[in-house]
């Protein structure tokens, strides 16, 4: 769904808020804008999507934060039960950290990718193997990639707990550890990371199956 934002909106800032007049992180707005209750928890959007999307508001700086707000729109309406889901959220949020992230980081980000193609594979029911953007992300980190096939290779992983454990401890290590690379702006990274993000939910669950929601603020707050 794509939708519009107000003229006038509160501005993005970090962590919970009570209420609008207090600000609001990203996932806030989404709760005001689909005319749910105030959360940063909403049920219009996917949980894993929505915790990205906390982590990318919080460690974006200050000063490019509201470049987040066109964002917001498009993930309203944007959940689904399909288990991919979960599971490319982590995938993408793995293969666009691991290249730019600190050593000690790329090995948990290199065994996440493994893991994640592993549970993709078992669930779209083909044989293993990565897909290009894994591979390419892997063939940066020489070292971390050696270390993670070595590791995956006494651990399995399943489903539900990649679902579960895995997957939102990728998106977290992901998302600071960009936030704290030394690149030249990780903010744009952590921007184009959500937005990606959002594309992948979106492609398993079809435009024509998102929920519509509406946007607009509702009285008495």
């Amino acid at each position: 769904m794509q939708g519009h934002l107000p003229a006038a909106v509160p501005l993005l800032s970090r962590g919970k808020h009570r209420n609008p007049r207090k600000g609001a992180c990203f996932m806030e707005f989404a709760s005001y804008l689909a005319g749910e209750r105030w959360s940063d928890h909403p049920a219009c959007t996917h949980p894993l999507l929505a915790a990205m999307a906390r982590l990318v508001n919080d460690y974006t700086t200050d000063a490019n934060r509201q470049r987040l707000a066109p964002l917001i729109p498009s993930v309203i309406g944007l959940t689904t039960n399909d288990p991919r889901a979960d599971v490319r959220i982590a995938l993408r949020a793995a293969t666009t950290a691991l290249p730019v992230v600190a050593a000690e980081r790329q090995l948990a980000l290199a065994v996440s990718v493994l893991a994640a193609e592993h549970v993709l594979a078992d669930l779209e029911g083909r044989e293993p193997g990565l897909e290009p953007a894994s591979q390419e992300a892997l063939d940066l980190v020489p070292d971390a990639a050696r270390w993670a096939y070595g590791f995956r290779s006494g651990v399995k992983v399943s489903r539900r707990g990649f679902r579960r454990y895995a997957a939102p401890n990728t998106v977290q290590l992901a998302v600071r550890g960009v936030s704290q690379a030394c690149v030249d702006d990780p903010d744009l990274i952590l921007r184009e990371l959500l937005t990606s993000s959002i594309d992948e939910v979106r492609a398993l669950v079809g435009d024509g199956q998102v929920e519509a929601r509406p946007l607009a603020f509702r009285a008495g707050r």
